[in-house]
């Protein structure tokens, strides 16, 4: 393979994305806003820690302000920033994209029709991503989900693109197996749908997805599920497998939501450490919580019926990172009272109907 290929957010998913890269003999740069994380990276690479055993990728790491100063034109970029940074990094990039390159995000969020309004319809495809990692000490990472254990779910979404999906999904195979996915945007927002149920929920209580929860977590979870996927039918997107599950994991179950839950414990195993929003608690920044519980609360409230649940998490959510509160499992029961009593949907749907 001959591709240019830029790493475009190198925090630790991407970090480990742009290891297994580099390690698989690819051309690849990796491009970031943390100076102290380049500079260890440029000073002794990257080390990544498993569950089970480490590894070491010594790396080509930039700054961002390095761009200004590139001549190169990258075939493939894969942008894995938070959710709320993407547009103005696809803006910062277009200039070093090829014509008939791709820039595609690999993070939360509806981030693929984001990109494709910056960089047209025909350079970029949309991808979810099944993927745990963490990252506190500048070119240090903690990899919860094993590299045989990741999953990128890949597609086209616009007519341009279609049969040229194995271009990048050459790519992401040195990083994880490669699903193709004939819904994409329906996949991503699939995976939105269960980033409402844990991330924000799990951050705020300071806890782990697989540890034994506190009383009123599941129902919780569960009404947060309720409301996600009202919102994904309002706007046309159906129900479909992610993390390598088949339609018929799914079709028929009662507990489709918790399937998929089930399926992220197996792959990301116990002991993970804090979850994405949690370490942004930790570390006093913005979370995504506004882009996927937020998501659903705006788009309840455009229909004129509202999302309790995702609005109780929101709301919890921004007290924390005002420093109002800490994560604590007391705010559980915040985050309960805030939702008050269900709200039927306007289809007569609810948590029970799961």
């Amino acid at each position: 393979m001959n591709k240019k290929v830029a790493v475009l957010g190198t925090g630790a998913n991407g970090s480990c994305i742009a290891a297994d890269l580099t390690n698989s003999g690819l051309d690849v740069v990796l491009i970031d806003q943390w100076p102290a994380h380049v500079e260890a990276m440029r000073e002794k690479g990257l080390h990544i820690t498993l569950r089970k055993g480490e590894y070491h990728a010594d790396v080509r790491a930039h700054h961002l302000c390095d761009l200004a100063s590139m001549n190169t034109v990258f075939d493939v970029v894969i942008l894995v920033t938070k959710s709320y940074d993407t547009r103005w990094h696809a803006e910062l990039i277009k200039p070093y994209l090829a014509e008939d390159g791709f820039l595609i995000g690999v993070q939360n969020g509806m981030t693929a029709e984001v990109i494709a309004d910056v960089v047209g319809s025909s350079r970029t495809l949309g991808c979810v991503v099944e993927l745990s990692s963490y990252c506190f000490v500048p070119g240090e990472i903690k990899r919860n989900t094993a590299p045989e254990r990741t999953w990128f779910g890949l597609g086209s979404f616009h007519p341009s693109t279609v049969g040229r999906e194995e271009e990048v999904a050459e790519v992401l195979r040195n990083a994880g197996k490669v699903d193709f996915v004939d819904n994409v945007l329906a996949a991503k927002f699939m995976k939105l749908v269960v980033n409402s149920m844990t991330l924000g929920t799990m951050a705020m209580i300071g806890g782990d997805l697989a540890e034994e929860q506190p009383e009123g977590m599941s129902e919780l979870m569960m009404r947060l599920g309720a409301e996600s996927l009202e919102v994904g039918k309002a706007l046309g997107h159906p129900v479909v497998p992610l993390f390598g599950l088949k339609d018929e994991d799914i079709q028929g179950s009662n507990q489709m939501l918790q399937k998929f839950i089930d399926k992220l414990n197996h792959d990301i195993g116990p002991g993970r450490g804090a979850n994405t929003t949690l370490q942004d608690h930790i570390k006093g920044r913005l979370s995504e919580v506004d882009v996927i519980n937020g998501m659903i609360v705006a788009e309840s409230e455009k229909r004129g019926w509202k999302a309790p649940a995702n609005a109780a998490i929101v709301e919890v959510t921004r007290r924390i990172h005002a420093g109002e509160l800490k994560p604590d499992v007391s705010n559980l029961k915040l985050a309960i009272e805030l939702a008050g009593q269900a709200t039927p949907s306007p289809t007569g749907r609810g948590p029970a109907a799961l």
